[in-house]
Order: structure tokens, then sequence, then C-alpha cells
């Protein structure tokens, strides 16, 4: 990536760079692209032409999507992953600005999008970043724009592991340094509480492994800037 495209990411981070950040160009080194992922709830809330900020963008599976339909922005801080989000989209002739970028600290005016997209990105950041990030989606959205959140819920079955350090409740650290929060629907709710919120539902279902029943439990939002 030209560094031209990147937004200062050692600054950002602070003078003692965090492990969890940085464990993720590692991650994305070997890790699979996994096609595109539906955007279908955006739909119903933004006009065609919007411009879409997609919070931790990744391979781009949601981004290559979004840039269907809006002017779309992908950011992340693994700028392995926007390399490789970058390729997939110039194979389907599809277009989106790529910033290497924190979510706490993120690059753009007041006011400057329509929609955040985040799907499966705040469930990686501890509690304090997690509300500095949503302070900063609501600081780029204009009046009446949107926010779009999914991720892992507390009664998932991949909840537990190893406890992170520091300690946070239901906050697990795996072998690759990447954290793992499971969220509760009231603590989205909370989390989101300076924004309307337009929807908010736990998806659960039951998978089948080896004739035993585990749980997959996904919270989704969509929020609205008043």
């Amino acid at each position: 990536m030209d560094k031209s495209e990147t937004h200062n990411l050692t600054g950002s981070l602070g003078s003692s760079a965090k492990e969890h950040f940085l464990a993720w160009d590692k991650e994305y080194a070997h890790l699979k692209w996994g096609g595109p992922a539906s955007v279908r709830d955006t739909q119903a809330y933004l006009l065609p032409g919007s411009r879409v900020l997609d919070a931790g963008s990744g391979k781009g599976r949601y981004l290559g999507e979004l840039a269907r339909h809006y002017t779309a922005v992908g950011i992340d801080i693994s700028l392995v992953a926007l390399h490789s989000s970058r390729v997939q989209l110039s194979r389907s002739s599809r277009f989106a600005e790529h910033l290497g970028a924190n979510l706490h600290d993120l690059p753009f005016k007041s006011q400057s999008f329509d929609g955040v997209f985040c799907y499966g990105v705040l469930q990686h950041l501890f509690s304090e970043e997690r509300e500095s990030a949503v302070k900063e989606f609501k600081r780029v959205l204009r009046k009446g724009g949107f926010v779009f959140f999914e991720a892992f819920g507390c009664e998932d079955m991949r909840c537990g592991g190893e406890p992170s350090i520091p300690f946070e409740e239901r906050t697990f650290a795996r072998q690759n340094g990447i954290i793992y929060h499971y969220f509760a629907k009231e603590e989205v709710r909370e989390l989101f509480k300076e924004f309307e919120t337009i929807e908010l539902e736990n998806s659960l279902k039951e998978k089948k492994f080896r004739r035993e029943a585990y749980m997959r439990h996904m919270v989704r939002g969509i929020f609205r800037k008043a």
C-alpha cells in the first residue's frame, strides 16, 4: 500500500503499540478469501450513492458489496488485509478507497458519512477502545446517519478461553494474539446509548457437529444519529 494511504498507524497506536492490533497482519497473511458477503440491511436505510464507511473492512468481503451501491471507503488496522481487499475489488471491477487506520482515531472530517458498516470488528477491541470507536462513528456521521453493527454474542459456543490481560468480562485472548469479546444485547444498547436504536436483536442458531448441538450467537443492531 502507498504510504499516502495510511494514517500514521504507529503514531495512532501510541508509543507502546498494542499487541492485539499488531497481530492482524499475521492473521490475514494466512486467512483465505471467504467470498463476498451480503450487505442487504443497508439498502433499506441508505440511498444509492450514499457515502459509507466500512469500519474494519478486512479483506473486503463486505466492502466489495458496499461498493456496488455506495461511495465506499474501507479502513483497517492491517495493511496486509487492505492490499488483499484492493486486489479482490479490482478483479470484480469495483472501486473503494482504502485507508490504514484505527477505529478510535478515524482520519475523516466530522459529518462526512451517511453510514458506518461495522460487522465482526468491535468484538476484537477492549471496552475503552469500543467506546472510543463508537464516539468516532458518531463524529463522522451526518445527522440522521446510520451505524450497522454485528458482533459475537455471549451465548455463543465459542465464548470462553484464556482471560484477557487486562481482564475484562467475557473477553478472551487467543493464541494468535487477537482478543475476542462476547456481547450481551443490553451491553450493545448501552454502547450506542447516544444513538437512536432502530433495531437490536439476538440471532441464535443451533449447529450440530458429530451429533452434538452447539449454539451460535450474534448480536445485530441498526442505530441512527439524532
